[in-house]
């Protein structure tokens, strides 16, 4: 289970905790089996519990809830998540200067070898 489908499993358990896992799974881009394998690890460590809709005539409705130490893990998978991405960030922006000054001294030397400058 990578960080990313934790957290973004999380996320939505917190917006909609009424979610079955088909959906999760559809949402977040992984398989049933998958989600039902981050659902019982997340069980697990305490950071979800399961509840009944006790007034809901179909019993068989459950809500996921995020506990609150649940919460903070959520807390600090995004810092860990906000973080990473904003060092991929940098490095894209990086990556796109160079890329920009490569194209130039090749336009440059494109126009020095057609004569383009020569008039």
């Amino acid at each position: 289970m990578t960080e990313q489908t934790k957290l973004k499993v999380m996320q939505l358990l917190q917006s909609h905790p009424d979610i079955n896992q088909r959906e999760l799974a559809q949402r977040t881009g992984v398989s049933l089996g998958q989600v039902n394998y981050v659902m019982q690890a997340l069980r697990e460590k305490g950071l979800v519990k399961l509840e009944n809709f006790s007034k809901n005539p179909n019993k068989f409705q459950y809500a996921y809830l995020l506990t609150p130490q649940g919460m903070l893990e959520k807390a600090q998978l995004t810092l860990h998540f906000l973080e990473r991405k904003r060092f991929e960030f940098e490095a894209l922006k990086q990556e796109i200067s160079d890329l920009e000054k490569q194209a130039s001294n090749h336009c440059s030397v494109l126009e020095k070898m057609t004569g383009s400058n020569s008039e």
